[in-house]
């Protein structure tokens, strides 16, 4: 991302979510684009032993982790043996089931038993959300009052579409968090070497106090 780029997106934050038909055609393309790009995979191994770093700092008791829209699972993996305890993926798609650790599940909604128990959230899908602000209300129901929920952001989640409904700029994230939660902070990822890998940030969400 250029400084022009940088310096339009601060000032002029930008959301923007795709409208279905209705659910049944969100829930339809989301498990036909996890079939399409199942051996696909964005999650980097550095930024998630990053991010575990930071959680064991910031919660030394950590026991429960969740990680949504994983598709072939490798976040919980890595979380799994950075962290030592139980983290588990949700997918949507009928595919979880060939990934360990991953259950079939639609992350807009919540399982009653995660309700106030998470310790941390972690997705780099938040795009694939149908409603951002009802998805981010659900999945920070699920954190315990000191938990941690982490969303992805890179350039490729500037635009909306039809596979990726919900788009927004670095500082449209910024402006829906803070409608009601509080950033902690806003880590860089590693620089790998795309310029998707360059612009790699981490929102650290906290319920506010």
């Amino acid at each position: 991302m250029n400084i022009i780029e940088r310096i339009r997106n601060k000032l002029f934050p930008k959301t923007g979510v795709y409208q279905y038909k209705d659910y049944g055609e969100y829930e339809a393309v989301q498990i036909q684009t996890n079939i399409d790009k199942l051996d696909v995979t964005w999650v980097n191994k550095d930024n998630i032993l990053m991010l575990s770093d930071y959680i064991k700092k910031n919660i030394p008791t950590v026991r429960f982790g969740l990680c949504h829209g994983t598709r072939r699972g490798n976040e919980q993996a890595w979380f799994r043996e950075a962290l030592g305890c139980d983290v588990i993926g949700t997918e949507i798609s009928p595919t979880a089931t060939r990934f360990p650790h991953t259950i079939q599940w639609d992350f807009n909604k919540v399982k009653e038993e995660w309700i106030g128990k998470v310790d941390f959230i972690y997705s780099n899908s938040f795009d694939h959300a149908f409603n951002p602000e009802q998805t981010l209300d659900a999945w920070m129901s699920c954190v315990q009052p000191d938990g941690l929920c982490i969303l992805e952001w890179t350039i490729g989640h500037i635009s909306p579409s039809k596979e990726d409904p919900f788009g927004a700029t670095l500082s449209g994230y910024k402006k829906l968090i803070k409608n009601k939660y509080k950033i902690a902070e806003i880590l860089r990822g590693y620089k790998v070497g795309s310029r998707r890998d360059k612009d790699t940030f981490y929102f650290i969400i906290k319920h506010r106090k």
